[in-house]
């Protein structure tokens, strides 16, 4: 911040310049890394539970266009997951009491 209140202040040298440069730069790769990780996991997720492999997750790597293509092919593409059947969901039923023996049918 020191470099950067100095380059404001003087005109502009070309090694100040470069020294505010170099000190972005590493602070633009771990920003990006962390964005990528943000997208790349709920993505990594998403396509386990559709049925994908989770590597397609890695077109997040591409900054915008691989994402909005994973968002197209997820949107658009027949999910390989079959859903629960209805029972899944109720207590299981009971069969009905069985009549003692002895006991007449009706």
């Amino acid at each position: 911040m020191h470099a950067m209140a100095l380059l404001l202040q003087a005109p502009p040298n070309p090694e100040m310049i470069r020294r505010v440069f170099l000190m972005m730069v590493p602070l633009f790769f771990v920003f990006y890394l962390v964005a990528v990780a943000l997208v790349m996991v709920p993505c990594w997720f998403i396509c386990k539970k559709a049925g994908f492999s989770p590597w397609v997750s890695l077109a997040c790597l591409v900054p915008s266009l691989g994402t909005l293509v994973l968002l197209y092919v997820l949107a658009f593409a027949d999910w390989k997951v079959v859903p629960a059947p209805p029972q899944a969901y109720w207590p299981p039923q009971q069969p009905p009491p069985s009549t003692p023996p002895g006991t007449p049918q009706p």
